[in-house]
């Protein structure tokens, strides 16, 4: 595999890996986390003053009884010179001396641990500022995108946009869509019942040959009966009350017979 295809898959699976963390990743965790690594620094650093305090107190304990022994040295050596005895005067006097040598270095490491408790007393002073104002930006952060975020969850339910709000938009349209297609096929099963093009298993409604043509022959009669009347009205006249039936044997109207001479069938 060519390096340009590994770089390009390691450009893809860093994006990708990128767009995962910008979902996991929440502000206000964040915050929490580097405001407790904060804390975590400012303790460090006052236990850093505490230790520096402590060895400076040592020393200072060590400097304040090497001058108690000091002073004392000086004292014997006077004693003993006054009683005449130089030789202990003179040891008591080189004592001191030895011990002053002592005093010296210790005095200077003190005076070292004092600059560095000073400076660490301050550098803890400013950490601890600097501390409390990122707690105070942090909690103001975490307020408004609290706030947004709420914000932002109603208006997209309000618009339909959100994730559970489009969920239930997508049931509501399938539900639907799903009626929809069920009211189409009554529908179209209707007709061709109606039409006859599809049977009825059931046998329910079916109608023979003979019953469809009665139908439409008493469809057509009550038609011809409406179409008289409405001529009947227009002429004035009454509607005819439809063809009657002539019995068999009975004696037909004189005018009506063919033979009656006062009828002209030339007319």
């Amino acid at each position: 595999m060519s390096d340009g295809i590994m770089k390009r898959m390691g450009l893809i699976f860093r994006s990708k890996a990128n767009k995962a963390l910008d979902r996991a990743e929440d502000p206000r965790e964040t915050l929490d986390y580097s405001y407790q690594k904060q804390l975590e620094l400012l303790q460090k650093v006052r236990r850093g003053v505490a230790d520096v305090a402590t060895s400076r107190k040592r020393l200072e304990l060590q400097l304040t009884q090497l001058q108690q022994q000091s002073a004392k040295y000086e004292d014997q050596g006077r004693k003993a010179l006054s009683l005449g005895r130089e030789d202990l005067a003179r040891e008591a006097l080189t004592r001191k001396a030895n011990m002053q040598s002592q005093i010296t270095d210790l005095e200077v490491q003190y005076q070292q641990l004092q600059a560095e408790e000073e400076k660490l007393t301050l550098a803890s002073q400013r950490l601890q500022a600097k501390v409390d104002a990122f707690r105070t930006k942090k909690e103001t952060i975490k307020a408004t995108y609290t706030a947004a975020q709420a914000q932002t969850r109603i208006a997209e339910s309000f618009s339909g946009i959100s994730e559970e709000m489009g969920d239930v938009g997508l049931a509501i349209q399938r539900a639907e869509d799903k009626t929809a297609q069920m009211q189409a096929r009554a529908g179209a099963i209707d007709e061709l019942l109606a039409s006859g093009a599809l049977d009825d298993a059931s046998g329910l409604g079916r109608k023979d040959d003979i019953e469809a043509e009665l139908e439409r022959v008493a469809g057509g009669s009550d038609v011809e009966l409406e179409l008289a009347r409405m001529k009947a009205e227009l002429t004035g006249g009454s509607p005819a009350s439809g063809p009657q039936a002539i019995e068999p044997g009975a004696a037909q109207p004189q005018d009506a017979r063919p033979d009656n001479p006062r009828i002209n069938y030339n007319k």
